[in-house]
């Protein structure tokens, strides 16, 4: 006689089925990870085709940045050297007095760092310039009045100094800057395929972790890359540009945009450790505590990575660097902390 019994699947039973559902050959995932990549490439190049529309007013609003230092920077020289107050408001006939900040000579005559003559603004061959006021008497040698002294108080616009050195130059950085845009628009649908390529891989309760992980990783990339625009970038262009004090800075155009792309892209991917650690502390691979114990060496590695990150070797930079990804491991610890839930096998045991 045979009895009519129903089995009920039990937790074992259903873990077991999802692995069964999660195995995949070496040439299945592949596969997977081809399919994956070749979906990226076609959001990237369909998001390309958008950008290059308007890669010039692209371009415009990354290099503001470096001219709204370079302008700060020849105020600060001006204003060193032409006392006056304020500097850019002076007019044709104004007195001014005029320091000289480091050793120069007008013509053949040699004059020393730190001296002050009285000047007067004239303008000539259509641009305001400092000449002597009076005649000066340096040695045996006399000075006449109306002598140019270098500095202009109308200096070119700093528009002006962002330059191209070949001539399909703007067409190759144009093309640049739609690419890496293109990259960037596309970003949610690539975080979307890598999360579809490591899905399989996992329990069914941790599938449902997709849409957070995007929404996270999107927010946080975008907070990365605006944190290297408006800060990181300004601090380092402005210390590296005051280096150039004897100098007239014509910044290669192509050479900006490489710099400033790795830093907003760089601090982008770094803005990414709260999403990356949300996601192992729910499917119980991080804890606060294997977080914590480590923090000797993770202060280590953040450090060097700032150092890699920044264009400049001085400590304040450095820290400009540092410190946000320092206050994103805290953060990632109390996520570990709010959110993390034990592994699966260890609930099952």
């Amino acid at each position: 006689m045979m009895s009519n019994r129903v089995s009920v699947p039990t937790d074992a039973d259903e873990a077991a089925e999802e692995l069964r559902e999660g195995e995949m050959s070496l040439l299945d995932h592949l596969d997977e990870l081809r399919r994956r990549l070749t979906y990226s490439a076609i959001a990237v190049a369909v998001f390309f085709v958008l950008s290059w529309t308007f890669a010039e007013r692209l371009y415009h609003f990354l290099e503001k940045p470096v001219l709204e230092v370079l302008e700060r920077v020849e105020r600060t020289q001006l204003a060193s050297v032409v006392r006056s107050t304020p500097v850019w408001s002076l007019q044709e006939n104004d007195s001014v007095q005029y320091t000289f900040r480091e050793e120069s000579r007008l013509g053949d005559i040699p004059i020393p760092a730190g001296v002050t003559i009285p000047g007067t603004v004239q303008r000539r061959n259509g641009q305001l310039v400092v000449v002597t006021k009076e005649a000066w008497v340096v040695g045996q040698t006399v000075i006449p009045a109306g002598t140019p002294l270098p500095v202009q108080v109308q200096p070119a616009r700093p528009s002006e100094r962002l330059i191209i050195s070949t001539v399909p130059g703007a067409f190759s950085l144009y093309i640049q800057v739609a690419f890496y845009a293109a990259i960037f628009f596309a970003m949610p649908f690539i975080l979307y395929q890598a999360w579809a390529f490591v899905s399989p891989g996992l329990y069914k309760h941790e599938k449902r972790y997709a849409l957070p992980f995007i929404f996270m990783g999107s927010i946080f990339f975008l907070l990365g890359a605006a944190f290297g625009y408006k800060i990181a970038f300004p601090r380092a262009a402005e210390w590296l540009l005051g280096l150039a004090s004897g100098f007239r800075p014509l910044i290669n155009a192509g050479e900006y945009f490489n710099l400033i792309l790795i830093i907003m892209l760089g601090l982008g991917a770094v803005f990414q450790i709260p999403t990356i650690t949300f996601f192992l502390a729910r499917i119980g691979v991080v804890t606060p505590r294997k977080m914590v114990q480590p923090w000797r060496v993770v202060l280590v590695a953040i450090f060097v990575v700032a150092a890699v990150i920044s264009p400049t070797g001085d400590i304040p930079n450095l820290l400009v660097f540092a410190l946000p990804m320092i206050l994103l491991y805290i953060l990632s610890i109390g996520i570990a902390w709010l959110f993390g839930k034990p592994r699966q096998e260890e609930l099952s045991s």
